[in-house]
């Protein structure tokens, strides 16, 4: 659902766009960390924050983090 928010942030055009592994924090709502496989080679990092479900809210893409490897930690930024 934040893939298109990911690729206007980004200005790029994934045609892979695989999520690997998630941590979440709840907070107002709860907060997800996913690292994504965007190519053969190429992983992002992606902060999503998603409402409580009565504010009718899908998820939104709060930031990320490129230039990652399959092997990089998943932490929280």
């Amino acid at each position: 659902q934040v893939k298109p928010q990911f690729q206007s942030r980004a200005n790029v055009n994934c045609v892979v766009f695989t999520a690997i592994v998630f941590k979440t924090q709840v907070v107002a709502g709860t907060m997800y960390f996913i690292k994504v496989q965007v190519s053969d080679a190429e992983y992002v990092h992606l902060k999503v924050f998603e409402s409580l479900p009565h504010e009718n809210e899908g998820p939104s893409l709060v930031s990320f983090q490129t230039g990652k490897t399959r092997d990089d930690p998943l932490t929280y930024f």
